[in-house]
């Protein structure tokens, strides 16, 4: 059990990841959470008011399994696989987000000063949600596809596309985290 309840190393969690790949790429298919919402779009009836949401979703039920099994999975892992103790982050990022005014930082999964119903129902965090999402939205949308989609499925395809996005995603995540973060939360 102790095994379990550790981070698993890159020598079993990469050829399981690979594996998976292998099986996905055996029977002609691709891994992205973006193709499940829009799978769930075309379900509840988008495609009446987009053509982007009008295809044939039942061929991609499959898929929807990866949504069941993320919520699944991450239950089990905080209910019953975690030991409780604090997430493991470096002396300077914990420095850091204090400097930003973020408390507990590592203590918790999500954290309070931004997920805290407080802050969520506040004019700031409304907006930095909302835009947030319309900007996850849109770049998923512009690049093709989300992260694990590039860099999981287009990459291990050797797609020079996805390589591109995901150079586009670590820049953004650099941006976001030494000059739009410290915008919104620094004093």
């Amino acid at each position: 059990m102790d095994y379990i309840l550790q981070p698993w190393p890159w020598y079993v969690s990469g050829p399981l990841i690979a594996l998976v790949m292998l099986i996905l790429v055996f029977f002609g298919k691709t891994f992205g959470m973006s193709s499940n919402l829009q799978t769930l779009c075309s379900i509840g009836g988008a495609g009446k008011y987009s053509d982007y949401f009008r295809f044939d979703w039942k061929a991609q039920r499959w898929n929807l399994t990866v949504v069941l099994g993320a919520i699944l999975g991450g239950f089990i892992a905080t209910q019953y696989l975690s030991d409780g103790s604090a997430i493991a982050l470096s002396a300077e990022t914990v420095a850091d987000l204090n400097e930003l005014g973020f408390s507990e930082v590592g203590e918790t999964l999500l954290p309070p000063e931004i997920y805290s119903w407080e802050n969520v129902l506040s004019l700031k965090g409304i907006a930095v949600l909302v835009i947030a999402g319309f900007l996850v939205g849109f770049g998923t949308r512009y690049a093709g596809g989300c992260t694990s989609g590039h860099a999981i499925t287009g990459l291990s395809n050797l797609q020079l596309p996805s390589l591109i996005a995901v150079i586009g995603f670590f820049v953004g995540g650099l941006i976001m985290t030494f000059f739009i973060l410290p915008l919104i939360f620094g004093s």
